[in-house]
């Protein structure tokens, strides 16, 4: 039991990363649509590439969306309307109209009461022979009313025969022109306004419910296919009815074969192939980027940003998937580019593209797209830091976005008649989109505890407080950090190291010598040395502490751990050889380990740069009378030391690389001492 539970912690790096691997693979799968796909894939207007196919089992021809839609609209628009009569309304205003029409009309004023008596009266059985309703709004695109008593039927007519409250003001205009009774239109619309009311009642629950048990009986299918019957050949274009059904046996493939008798089976088959391209994907690291592999805070974060956009795209596809172009899928990229490296964002990105492939329609379509996005995203975006640099190649994607969308669509559709320019906006937004990759850098800096070139960036700034401290409590140190940092950024470039981070490293690389800044030469102004006042051991054990007290300074001020791997590493695990002699001198028994420096020794190019060019920076200050040849020496013989001393053996940096490395040494010192080449006579 003992023996496992060691091997286990001596691999418990190796059994996280199984377990985050089984995690994140589980998570997708979950995610993705739990149905087959159509083994074909083919395209309106294009040739059937596949084998001729004949009907593998009978079904249905489904109805276009827009067939339909038509046959909803057309049946709205026939429905019938449903109204509740109150037959007391009329004998109420028949009542009200002989009451008040010798109020309106006296006979001493109007000789031909009687006629104009009897025309109102005949006026109002017309208005009434159907009824008059107050519900304007319903009249438009409607056809029939069905008027009912107690909830029978008493008549059906259209609503050309209904009057409106609106419409009996032209009415009587209408009837006095008729009948030549023009003069009598102000009082007889006074009168016929104060009593004339609606007689009819919508019925809205049973309009409702009869207009939906129609809408019940659309059919989503015309005619069908039985079993073997030939449906395309091979070369034969898809186009017409062959292309509804094909639509038909591809959707009626999802809902019958994939059934719950084979639904574990497909999720098994899901599995293995989001397992292979996350393997993959950790293969890719292991192979290139190792020092990725073996940190499971990265592995982590790369993991989850897969699965992040994973889910992204799923939650907006199983919403509406014309908006599936909004999801900005180059974030991955960007954000991967920007704490790792180009090669490891695009490869990233290839793999989640393909992954989002078994989720969106128009897979071939979408991974074109999006791959060439990311592709552009690699190469366009540099120097994340500069925010002009960030819109202009949002800006290129967005264009690469609408280019590759609308040579696809002339593909299809042959033509630019269709095309769908509310697309266009969906690009331009998930353009908008990426450019939340500022405050998502940020955040992901917080939580996962890494570092990008914008943080670099604003640590490089001089005024900061550390760096201010520095600058004041041990001006020389400062002096000294500033004249490695110019080296060590120049050999970056170089190399192609991290220029930035090499440079922001090798600012703060010496912050340990705060705490006793006297006791480094470069601080030492007044010409006394305190120094002189310690033993060899005790001077030596106040020179190595400062690599110690650098990095409790770092961790009190939230320095990144990038930047403390500089302070850890830059003398690697070198002794301090001055006051080892002096030590050696007085007693011979002496353990070198005592006047060592406690490493690591440096692990990666930038930080094995740092310790070359402090190195060199530091006892450049001894050079007398420096010359082309001297200064020459003067880098090789410090350079080879470190080699035969072994300290960049786990740095990834090769012999080619120091050699360049020497010459950019060479180059800066001499301009530093402004020395004239040396030509040969």
């Amino acid at each position: 039991m003992k023996d496992l539970v060691n091997k286990f912690y001596k691999n418990h790096a190796l059994v996280y990363k199984a377990i985050l691997f089984i995690v994140t693979t589980f998570l997708i799968v979950y995610l993705f649509p739990k149905s087959g796909k159509f083994k074909y894939d083919f395209e309106k207007g294009k040739p059937w590439q596949s084998e001729t196919l004949y009907a593998p089992f009978d079904f249905a021809i489904q109805k276009t969306t827009d067939e339909i839609a038509k046959e909803k609209e057309e049946i709205e628009k026939t429905a019938i309307k449903y109204f509740n009569i109150n037959d007391a309304v009329k004998a109420n205003v028949l009542k009200e109209y002989n009451s008040n029409f010798n109020t309106s009309f006296p006979d001493s004023l109007y000789n031909s009461a009687n006629e104009i008596k009897q025309f109102g009266k005949t006026l109002i059985e017309t208005l009434y022979e159907y009824g008059v309703t107050n519900e304007d709004e319903l009249i438009a695109n409607k056809a029939y009313v069905s008027i009912l008593n107690d909830r029978v039927e008493v008549s059906k007519t259209d609503f050309s025969n209904i009057y409106k409250q609106s419409q009996v003001r032209p009415k009587i205009d209408e009837a006095l022109k008729v009948n030549n009774l023009e003069e009598y239109a102000k009082p007889l619309s006074i009168l016929f306004f104060n009593i004339i009311v609606p007689n009819l009642e919508y019925n809205k629950s049973l309009s409702d419910s009869a207009l939906e048990e129609r809408l019940n009986t659309i059919s989503h299918t015309r005619g069908s296919i039985e079993k073997e019957t030939l449906i395309i050949s091979k070369g034969e274009i898809v186009e017409g009815n062959k292309f509804l059904i094909l639509k038909s046996l591809e959707s009626e493939y999802k809902s019958q074969v994939w059934n719950e008798s084979n639904y574990n089976l497909i999720v098994f088959a899901y599995t293995l192939l989001v397992a292979l391209a996350l393997l993959m994907l950790l293969l890719f690291l292991r192979k290139y980027r190792l020092d990725v592999f073996n940190n499971n805070t990265k592995v982590t974060f790369i993991f989850f940003n897969v699965l992040l956009m994973v889910l992204l795209t799923t939650l907006v596809v199983n919403y509406d998937s014309k908006y599936i172009y909004i999801v900005p899928i180059a974030i991955l990229p960007l954000v991967l580019k920007a704490f790792f490296d180009a090669r490891l964002g695009l490869f990233t990105h290839v793999i989640t593209v393909l992954l989002l492939g078994f989720i969106v329609p128009n897979s071939y379509e979408y991974m074109f797209l999006q791959i060439i996005a990311g592709i552009v995203t690699i190469l366009t975006v540099s120097e994340l830091y500069k925010r002009a640099n960030l819109f202009i190649s949002v800006g290129q994607i967005t264009m690469i976005y609408i280019i590759a969308y609308f040579a696809f669509f002339i593909i299809h559709e042959g033509s630019m008649d269709t095309l769908k320019w509310d697309t266009f906006g969906l690009f331009v937004l998930c353009g908008l989109a990426t450019l939340f990759v500022q405050p998502l850098i940020y955040i992901y800096e917080k939580l996962f505890g890494l570092v990008s070139d914008v943080s670099l960036l604003e640590l490089s700034d001089t005024n900061s407080k550390l760096l201010k401290r520095l600058s004041n409590e041990a001006p020389g140190t400062f002096h000294h950090s500033l004249n490695v940092a110019n080296l060590a950024e120049a050999a970056a470039n170089e190399i192609g190291a991290n220029a930035m981070l090499t440079r922001v490293g090798a600012l703060y690389h010496d912050i340990g010598k705060m705490k006793n800044p006297t006791y480094f030469t470069e601080n030492q102004s007044s010409g006394l040395n305190p120094h002189d006042e310690l033993s060899p051991k005790e001077s030596a054990t106040v020179i190595v502490d400062h690599v110690i007290n650098g990095i409790e300074i770092a961790k009190k001020n939230n320095l990144p751990d990038r930047l403390i791997d500089f302070i850890r590493t830059h003398h690697g695990n070198s002794s301090v050889y001055y006051f080892y002699m002096k030590e050696k001198s007085i007693n011979e028994d002496v353990d070198i380990k005592d006047f060592s420096y406690p490493g690591p020794k440096p692990f990666s190019k930038e930080t094995a740069i740092l310790m070359m060019c402090d190195s060199v920076e530091a006892a450049s200050k001894s050079l007398k009378e420096p010359t082309s040849t001297k200064i020459d020496n003067f880098v090789e013989n410090i350079l080879n030391k470190q080699m035969d001393d072994g300290q960049f053996l786990n740095a990834n940096i090769t012999f080619k690389e120091i050699q360049s490395i020497k010459k950019v040494l060479k180059r800066k010192l001499a301009n530093i001492y402004h020395l004239r080449i040396e030509y040969p006579e």
